[in-house]
């Protein structure tokens, strides 16, 4: 009896430890599944996402073909609300609407800012790495609409000012044959268009060395690329949130599209412009874009309330991109900064992130 007892207690150990490996074994396969899934999914987003970074690229290359000023009225100022791409699949003549059936909903949309439509940080310097004291007063300005801390703006100022410090830019010019670039970024890569036969390459050295003596410069800050990094300066997260909509970091100085700005950043970059004039320069400007700087007949004279052709445009260089990929409750951004030089349009930098909303919850 005794020895029947200790079979069966050896049969259920031995069934039990069974089944604890078949479920060990199970889980492992269906993890090594999910993890392929959830990589597959991602590298569709991906490649997605560089597929409308490359037909933004085209928008803006058409654009420069058409020539005239940058207004918000071209195509490329249109934001693509979310979108199926079973629609868009849907369109092919290779495609059936069987092959489509039982796929998950793919949801795309995105946009192109110009990003001269904002305050630019680096007008904050001027000649022999000094702060500009007519764009210093024009941050302040938009600090006092905003009911932010004027004192942030000489942190601001001191901190371009320190992070340039060391910064040179060497720009040669090499002969090459066209081939397609590869351009890296902090996410990826993207290819850029064939280059012309001859290529001006811009590089640039970084120094931590002070402007005065030569001596070490270990505190000087990065030079931030975008808008949220200039918490790097010590302005308060509260501040840069509030900035976001009026400011943005590019690689180096440049005029505002008074077509695209908004009424705020008109107001803050001319002295004496109260912002009801500036709601009137962007309802006129409705009306009929501004071709000239200053616009004839289309602002008063007094040179304090004027545009200015070295602060101000009609043309933009500098555009930001932005894409969103959802997948059931998945989603896919990324943001990008564009520099179009003619026909050229190359892709500066790009950041990539990825979330998941609830169940059930509303966009």
């Amino acid at each position: 009896m005794r020895q029947a007892g200790a079979a069966l207690l050896a049969a259920m150990l031995t069934v039990t430890l069974v089944a604890t490996l078949a479920t060990a074994a199970l889980w492992q396969q269906w993890r090594a599944v999910e993890v392929e899934q959830a990589e597959r999914a991602r590298v569709q987003s991906a490649w997605i996402l560089i597929g409308a970074l490359d037909w933004s690229r085209l928008i803006l290359r058409a654009d420069f073909n058409t020539g005239g000023p940058d207004t918000l009225t071209e195509p490329w100022a249109f934001p693509l609300e979310e979108a199926r791409l079973s629609s868009f699949l849907a369109a092919e003549k290779n495609v059936s609407s069987a092959m489509l059936e039982g796929l998950p909903d793919a949801l795309l949309s995105g946009r192109i800012v110009d990003a001269q439509s904002k305050l630019n940080v680096m007008n904050l310097m001027g000649a022999n790495n000094k702060p500009d004291p007519a764009a210093v007063a024009s941050f302040k300005k938009l600090f006092a609409l905003l009911g932010l801390p004027g004192g942030e703006v000489d942190l601001l100022a001191n901190g371009v000012q320190r992070a340039m410090v060391g910064i040179t830019t060497i720009t040669t010019t090499t002969p090459t044959t066209p081939t397609t670039a590869t351009t890296g970024t902090t996410t990826g890569t993207a290819t850029t268009p064939a280059a012309p036969a001859t290529t001006t390459t811009t590089t640039t050295v970084t120094t931590t060395t002070s402007a005065s003596d030569g001596t070490p410069a270990p505190n000087a800050p990065l030079m931030p690329v975008r808008t949220s990094q200039l918490v790097w300066f010590g302005l308060s997260p509260q501040t840069v949130a509030a900035l976001q909509p009026y400011v943005t970091v590019l690689p180096v100085s440049t005029p505002l599209n008074i077509n695209t700005a908004s009424a705020e950043a008109i107001y803050a970059s001319v002295p004496e412009k109260e912002l009801a004039e500036a709601k009137q320069d962007v309802a006129r400007r409705t009306l009929k874009p501004f071709t000239k700087i200053p616009p004839d007949g289309d602002v008063v004279r007094d040179q304090a309330n004027a545009f200015n052709p070295q602060r101000h445009d009609f043309k933009t260089r500098f555009f930001e991109v932005e894409g969103k990929l959802r997948l059931d409750n998945t989603f896919v951004e990324e943001h990008s900064l564009l520099q179009r030089d003619g026909k050229v349009v190359v892709v500066l930098w790009r950041e990539r992130g990825a979330g998941a909303t609830l169940a059930g919850a509303t966009r």
